[in-house]
């Protein structure tokens, strides 16, 4: 709207306080309306007079009419006989009609009496009420009567904060220019020691990138050169396996090794992490010893079952891994797991642990793996294969694929049917570390008072959300368990 066309602010104060005062009228009229409706509480009668009783005691003396009947002998007690047989007959009955009016005004003198103390407490209990309805009638009105004032007191409040506010955002802003312009003076100093340090730095930066340049250059000639002396030398007694069809080849050369547990270092975590995920296995494993961890990496398994005292041991391709272990007195051999699992007797192992390396294995190799795993273990034995979920979308786009070293993912249902193929017997599927729920998508909550169309598209919304979530955001890893039968 133009400003030609806008209200003057005289006219809106007016028009606003004619729109206050029409609405205080209402509310006036309406109070006095409410006034005018408290009526006064009525009068409760008293409960009619209780039951004249003076008569009772003597009617209850009084009733038995009949005298005893005649004793004796002789003439008078033969007539006596006679006028009683006449008359006793009907002084009988006149005695039983006695008896029942007697019963019968003493019952109801019990329930009128009854009847009075309930209509006296009636009574006492109506007077109450209605003597608290009009109290509250009073007070309804005394409420009514303070809400303008309570208002009024309201609008000075606001009016006096805004009064306090203007007031330090006066102050605030004086405050603030100040310390701007301080602040400018201070840029210009460090701007003018920071372009200093920076020409001082540029210079230093450069030679140091020359010296590293150089050392890595001479780091790369000497692991060539070392390379070159050891394929020349030959296989020898006692050298590491062949790594040749063996997961992890990127990294199997000893020279190479380092660069891998430096990976796991980065991405996987921390030793105390892995051992604290891998904990909730070692039950798994209560009575199945020993036990052989395939692809032990940095040992955290082996630690968890040697503080359990169940026997186990370890094997690994890594040789920087393998060494490490060795270092902390754990049972770890440099080997890749088929070429080991085939040096071993049938049925001489309780159980087989391996932790995300199965999805390192070519489809062959891993088959050949589950295979001799079968043999190895003695009945009643058991496998535990740990690995990624490629199910969950970001295990697989946010962990698999950042590993050069992973060959193929396996889906829990292909891995659950190689393992039972294999000759296990009641292989079943654990699903562990859940994405948590805030890095889940969120549904969206439609307000309360929210037209038709909105809710139904927040409920379609929210349907997408869950599907989504089903397929994006479930497990990260998950474990297949196979036990050979007994």
């Amino acid at each position: 709207m133009a400003d030609h066309d806008a209200e003057p602010l005289e006219a809106v104060l007016r028009r606003l306080k004619k729109e206050r005062d029409a609405a205080d009228a209402r509310y006036n009229e309406a109070l006095t309306a409410v006034d005018r409706a408290v009526h006064a509480p009525p009068a409760i009668p008293q409960p009619s007079p209780t039951l004249d009783d003076h008569q009772i005691t003597a009617l209850n003396d009084a009733w038995k009419i009949i005298p005893a009947s005649p004793s004796g002998s002789g003439f008078r007690q033969r007539v006596a006989g006679f006028i009683w047989s006449a008359i006793g007959p009907y002084l009988q009955r006149q005695l039983t009609f006695n008896s029942l009016l007697v019963d019968h005004i003493n019952r109801n003198a019990n329930a009128a009496r009854t009847a009075h103390r309930v209509a006296e407490q009636t009574a006492e209990g109506l007077r109450d009420q209605v003597a608290a309805l009009a109290r509250f009638e009073t007070h309804l009105i005394q409420y009514f009567q303070q809400i303008t004032a309570y208002v009024d007191t309201k609008d000075r409040e606001t009016a006096g904060a805004a009064l306090v506010l203007n007031a330090s955002l006066s102050g605030l802003a004086d405050s603030v220019a100040k310390r701007w312009e301080s602040m400018s003076v201070r840029e210009q100093r460090v701007s003018a020691r920071v372009d200093t340090l920076a020409a001082a730095v540029t210079g230093t930066h450069e030679d140091l990138r020359s010296t590293i340049g150089t050392l890595q250059q001479g780091l790369m000639t000497i692991k060539r050169e070392m390379e070159r002396m050891m394929g020349a030398a030959g296989p020898q007694t006692g050298s590491r396996p062949s790594t040749e069809g063996t997961p992890s080849a990127a990294f199997a050369p000893v020279l190479d090794a380092y660069k891998y547990v430096g990976f796991e270092d980065r991405f996987r975590g921390s030793r105390d992490k892995i051992r604290e995920q891998l904990e909730s296995y070692v039950p798994l494993f209560e009575n199945r010893s020993p036990v052989l961890d395939v692809g032990c990496g940095r040992g955290e398994f082996l630690d968890l079952l040697r503080s359990q005292q169940l026997e186990a041991r370890g094997i690994d391709l890594n040789h920087e891994m393998a060494e490490a272990c060795r270092a902390r007195g754990l049972d770890v051999t440099e080997a890749d797991a088929v070429g080991y699992l085939s040096t071993l007797d049938d049925a001489s192992l309780g159980g087989i642990f391996s932790a995300q390396v199965v999805e390192h294995l070519e489809p062959g190799y891993l088959l050949r793996f589950l295979e001799l795993a079968f043999h190895k273990l003695r009945p009643g034995g058991r496998v535990v294969l740990e690995t990624l979920n490629p199910a969950c979308w970001v295990a697989f786009f946010d962990s698999y694929i950042r590993d050069i070293t992973h060959v193929w993912p396996l889906h829990p249902d292909t891995l659950k049917y190689l393992v039972m193929a294999s000759g296990f017997s009641g292989a079943r599927v654990e699903f562990r570390a859940p994405v948590p729920k805030e890095d889940k998508l969120q549904p969206f909550a439609a307000p309360a008072t929210s037209a038709p169309i909105l809710v139904d598209l927040a409920e379609a919304f929210n349907a997408n959300v869950e599907k989504l979530n089903g397929r994006m955001f479930t497990y990260l890893d998950y474990a297949v368990i196979g036990d050979k039968a007994s």
